[in-house]
């Protein structure tokens, strides 16, 4: 779902306005060789020297490992594979900009078609091998022709050379600001490229953890411990040990939070949110995000095939209603993009009018004296937002004759039944791949003979057209792109009617009052960055 697929403070124009100088040749970026944390949301400062022998217990809603190849994994894992793998570099949302991290600094030239990495020294992989910069050249090859869901990323990339041990270049089809580019939460990693099998499972990254136990379908079922060879080195205070314990009820994890048997909720609803704010023993975070919630129709077969039925339902969904219930959850949305990205469009958020819905409807030869029109609609087996809305839509539709079949799934459930084209609409939600709206147009509304994301299967060869010409726009005519966005967010919105934006998310999160050092950062959605933190 990436959360399903696949954040937080308003960073992201700062690395559009970044990623548009990324082009000046030969300007030495990311000297700074010493990684830091982002902050943290408590003042407090941990014991110098005191040992945490406590277990970090992370309570997703939904099942964690879909794909463990660190090439083609484009889902719920990237909340562990942050921890276990490493890319050349890292954005920081404070800052709003990239990073070193296995890269110390790079340069650009030829207009921005150019970039040169000089790597990190004495870096190992989980194997005992050593990250250098052939071994680096290798994994992101195989990336690239591996083809996986995230591997577009790359596809700017002519060449890549390496020179000497610390040194990577890349030679570009066109611009691009590739140090944001190896940012991204997918497809970015570093791993050891001859510590893969034949199917495509690794633990052979650089990152601060490594696996130490996967249970597939039980509660606790991936747990991580600390890699004693790890580059940036450990403290006493740091945890040495993570565990995700899958927690599908937010009243059950709520409740494993007070008695200290789990230390981060990803999402509270409202209702739990506010008890948390008066909680002893309990802190609480709230950052805007840059993650979309989106209803995906289905435009290739069944009823919402015609148009008018499409835009019939996004007429119908109640948007001041639902962000009325969610209480502080969720802010208005605009278009696809979220306010703080290059594409975002004022002007494009939806209303609700019934009375156009039901006009629309009974042109499609549906409505109150018509044939009843029955719609199958997906979504995320645990999520009480998504839940408020299904509620709100369902009770809406059955005004104009319209049975909603809504079914509450597990993410890969529902994802293989949405690639077999088995619902009317698929509920989920979308973040960017990194700092840039350029992953929503691709990966979920550019045609796709075998859908992956494209679950609208929306196939339009102008809107495709459109969606290929934004990497090198935003490189090198930022103007020209923020049209290019417009047009495309109304051709997909508005005339082709494949999608309904009911909100943008607001993170809630809960965490144990005694870790310190975490915070959210909008490039990795859902990440504990477990390093960052102490007791």
């Amino acid at each position: 779902m990436r959360w399903q697929k696949r954040l937080v403070v308003a960073g992201v124009a700062g690395a559009v306005a970044m990623a548009a100088s990324a082009c000046a040749g030969g300007q030495v970026r990311g000297a700074d060789k010493t990684p830091r944390p982002e902050g943290s949301t408590q003042a407090a400062t941990p014991a110098a020297g005191k040992t945490n022998d406590g277990t970090f217990v992370y309570a997703p809603n939904l099942e964690v490992v879909t794909d463990w190849d660190p090439a083609t994994s484009y889902s719920n894992e990237n909340i562990a594979m942050a921890n276990l793998y490493e890319g050349l570099t890292r954005y920081n949302s404070k800052t709003q900009k990239p990073e070193p991290r296995l890269a110390t600094e790079w340069t650009s030239a030829a207009g921005g078609k150019e970039w040169t990495f000089k790597l990190r020294q004495g870096v190992k992989f989980h194997t005992g091998a050593p990250m250098d910069a052939a071994a680096a050249k290798k994994a992101i090859e195989r990336t690239i022709k591996l083809k996986g869901g995230p591997a577009y990323i790359w596809d700017s990339v002519k060449t890549i050379e390496a020179p000497d041990p610390a040194t990577l270049k890349f030679t570009l089809k066109y611009a691009t600001p590739l140090d944001l580019v190896a940012s991204a939460g997918y497809a970015a990693y570093i791993y050891d490229p001859d510590g893969v099998d034949k199917d495509g499972k690794t633990d052979g990254g650089t990152g601060a953890y490594t696996i130490d136990q996967w249970q597939k379908g039980k509660e606790t079922e991936l747990s991580l411990k600390a890699f004693e060879g790890y580059w940036g080195g450990w403290k006493p205070e740091q945890y040495k040990k993570v565990s995700f314990r899958v927690t599908p009820q937010l009243t059950t994890a709520w409740q494993l939070l007070q008695r200290g048997e789990i230390n981060f909720v990803q999402r509270l609803n409202p209702q739990l949110f506010k008890q948390a704010l008066g909680t002893q023993g309990v802190q609480t975070t709230q950052t805007p995000s840059f993650q979309n919630l989106l209803t995906l129709f289905n435009t290739a077969e069944g009823p919402m095939h015609d148009s008018r039925v499409r835009q019939a339902i996004q007429l119908s969904i109640d948007y001041e209603g639902l962000l009325a219930a969610l209480k502080g959850a969720g802010s208005k949305a605009s278009g696809l993009v979220p306010m703080g990205l290059l594409g975002y469009t004022p002007g494009m958020e939806p209303k609700q009018d019934l009375l156009k819905a039901q006009e629309l409807l009974e042109q499609a030869g549906y409505g109150p004296d018509n044939p009843e029109l029955k719609l199958k609609l997906t979504y995320a087996q645990g999520d009480d937002d998504q839940k408020v809305l299904v509620t709100l839509l369902s009770s809406t539709l059955k005004n104009l004759n319209v049975s909603l079949e809504a079914k509450p799934m597990a993410w890969e459930a529902q994802w293989d039944q949405g690639k077999r084209k088995g619902q009317d609409i698929f509920v989920m939600y979308w973040f960017p791949d990194y700092a840039d709206a350029y992953s929503w147009f691709v990966n979920v509304f550019r045609s796709n003979d075998k859908p992956q994301f494209n679950l609208s299967y929306l196939k339009d060869a102008e809107v495709d057209k459109g969606i290929d010409a934004l990497p090198e726009l935003t490189a090198t005519d930022r103007a020209a792109a923020e049209q290019s966005y417009v047009t495309l967010q109304r051709e997909i919105i508005e005339q082709s009617a494949a999608v309904a934006v009911p909100y943008v998310q607001t993170y809630q999160r809960a965490l144990t009052a005694d870790v310190v050092g975490y915070t959210d950062n909008p490039a990795y959605p859902n990440v504990v960055f477990f390093y960052d933190l102490t007791i």
